[in-house]
Order: structure tokens, then sequence, then C-alpha cells
């Protein structure tokens, strides 16, 4: 399974890759998870910042024990912090954030941040393995419902390890309460309510950057004046390439940057379908959207316009692609603010 499990893609896309499998008769990539180009340029760039997180300036000391609902319906007593696994990107980009990077003893293949790149992996794929994760003797372990497979979930709980289970992330309305029910598990309350002040003004300071929208379009495309965005994911060498539609996930981001999710308003109502000239067709986007590895599976810019009916969009004709890191882009957490800027800073490069 390509290692995107973030984000918010991860329950959409594990059923929306398992189609389009079956469609391809293809497997799946075990990799890893731009200015916006203007009329004829060559291609993205993502001037991105280094792939680290910020922790809060002040280290938190948890507050055990604490009981806290987990989202599979459990209610789970956590007596330490002092050794956690997260299991997700997302949420280990949470833990390390709030301050509590040196209590985490593991990752999993989707956390790719600089701080946490020492640490072993404990999954294979994106399946967990228990056995890697109970040799490491933890004594909390944070999932969320995409986490499986299901049997090794069950033999964690079974050797009596705390597991707390927290709902993906799906827009930006998600940040805050993943953040509290990371914190919340961790016994570190007042460094979540923190963490939240934090990451909300600095999305508060990103959305003012959004230019207002133009008068008008030359092409009197309707909505043209908001950018059209289609959210492609791609798997070059797994043959996997899908269009995001309203349950992609990126929608809330496209949205604040004030963007148009171009699948979600040609009508596709799923979390991704298989690309056809079609569908492209219909979605018309100005601009495409596509993790960073993503377009490196493709062979970037010149593959990408290579995949049928991309050519024939305005976004392929003007070879106008956005690039954002698979490791961010659909986390929904503390750096959500910096993929909103890099998308904000990429769709309007050119003034446009």
């Amino acid at each position: 399974m390509p290692s995107v499990r973030t984000p918010r893609l991860a329950g959409a896309l594990l059923s929306a890759l398992a189609l389009a499998l079956a469609a391809t008769g293809c497997g799946t990539d075990p990799a890893s998870g731009g200015r916006t180009a203007g009329s004829g340029a060559a291609g993205p760039a993502t001037g991105a910042p280094a792939d680290r997180v910020e922790p809060l300036a002040a280290t938190p000391r948890p507050r055990l024990p604490v009981s806290v609902g987990s989202a599979d319906g459990k209610r789970v007593t956590v007596t330490s912090a002092d050794r956690v696994v997260p299991l997700t990107g997302g949420l280990s980009e949470i833990v390390f954030t709030l301050g509590l990077g040196k209590h985490v003893v593991a990752r999993d293949i989707t956390t790719t941040f600089e701080q946490a790149a020492k640490l072993p992996v404990v999954t294979r794929a994106h399946d967990v393995s228990a056995e890697s994760v109970l040799s490491l003797k933890p004594t909390l372990v944070l999932a969320d419902t995409t986490t499986g497979p299901a049997e090794a979930i069950g033999q964690l709980r079974d050797a009596g390890i705390p597991l707390v289970v927290i709902d993906p992330a799906k827009g930006l309305d998600d940040v805050d309460r993943r953040i509290d029910a990371v914190a919340s598990a961790l016994g570190v309350p007042d460094a979540g309510t923190a963490l939240k002040q934090r990451t909300d003004d600095r999305l508060a300071a990103v959305r003012k950057s959004v230019p207002a929208p133009e008068d008008g379009r030359k092409d009197g495309r309707k909505d043209g004046q908001r950018p059209r965005v289609a959210f492609l994911y791609l798997r070059g060498t797994a043959s996997v390439y899908l269009l995001g539609g309203r349950d992609s996930g990126a929608s809330s981001l496209l949205e604040a940057a004030g963007a148009i999710d171009a699948g979600k308003a040609s009508g596709l109502t799923k979390d991704f379908t298989a690309i056809t000239s079609e569908a492209l067709a219909k979605a018309a986007p100005d601009v495409i959207l596509v993790m960073t590895k993503g377009l490196e599976s493709v062979g970037g810019t010149d593959g990408l316009v290579k995949i049928p009916g991309v050519a024939e969009t305005p976004a392929g004709m003007d070879r106008r692609v956005v690039s954002i890191d698979d490791g961010v882009l659909l986390n929904y957490g503390p750096r959500t603010d910096q993929v909103l800027a890099s998308l904000v800073r990429q769709l309007y490069a050119d003034g446009k």
C-alpha cells in the first residue's frame, strides 16, 4: 500500500485503491508517500520548508493516569507516557510538536520528518507488526481507525498495552480535535490547548494572505475567478492513477486557499475514482495538485501530461502543477499552516 496514510487520505484512499487496483490488475507501490507553473512553464517546484516539526517552547510533564475514550468504543486508562508508539505520521507529528518526541520509541513508514528519522519502523508497508511494537515495550500506542490489520491491533490489546484509537482527519475542522485527542491521551491537556492556539493563529494568518478573487476571466468560465484544482493521487510504478472527489480529504484545503475542488465540483461524490479522459474533461482543472513522490513516480510533469486526458485539460495544456510533500499534505495537524501557505504561494505565484 502506498505511504499516504495521513492523511485524511487514509480511510478514504484505502477503499479507493482497492477499487482502482481491481480495475487495473496491478499491485501497489511500497514507496512512501512547485511553484505553480504559469502558462507554458516547465513544471512544479515546491519551495517547501525543511521536513521538521516545531515543538512547543516548553516541554510539558504528563499528568497521569488518565482515562480517555477511544474511537473504537473502548475506554482506555493510560498510566505512563514514557514509551509511546504512534502508528501514523499525523499522530507522530502531533506528539513531537507537543514536546514529547523523546518519549517516542518507534514510527510507522509515513512518519518522515527529520526528528523521527532514526526511530525503528514498526510497519511493513502500512501493516503494523504487532511483534515489532511489543518488542519495544510501549506504555502507550496511538492509532487511528485506518490502522491495521485488525489482528495486529487485537494482539496489542490482548497484551495489555493501552491503545487509543483516534478518528482520522478529513479536513481543516479536524485539526483541533486531533490535537485535543492526542494531548488528552498523553496527559498534557494544557500543551494541547497551547498547540491548538498556535496552529489556529498560524492558519488564520495564512488565510489572510489568500488573494481576493479576480473580477473574471477571459475564457468566461463559470466561477473562473477562482482556480479549479484537481487533486490526483499517483503511483506510477503501480499504475495507480486516481482523481480526488468530494471525500478525498483535499477539499477543505483547496477551498481555504481560495480554489475550487475540481473533482468535487464535477460531481464526484466518492473519495477517489480511476482517472479517465472523460472524468478529467468534466473536472476541467486549471491546476493539478499532486504529492511530490507521486509526481516523481510518473516521471515529473513530462510524465504527468502523458496520462490519458491530462494534456487536454487547461492545467495540462499550461503545465500548471502544484506539488506538496506526501508526509504533510493531508495530515491536518500542526504543520497544516505550512501546507496551506505552500499551496497559496504556488497557486498565485504568477499573480493568477
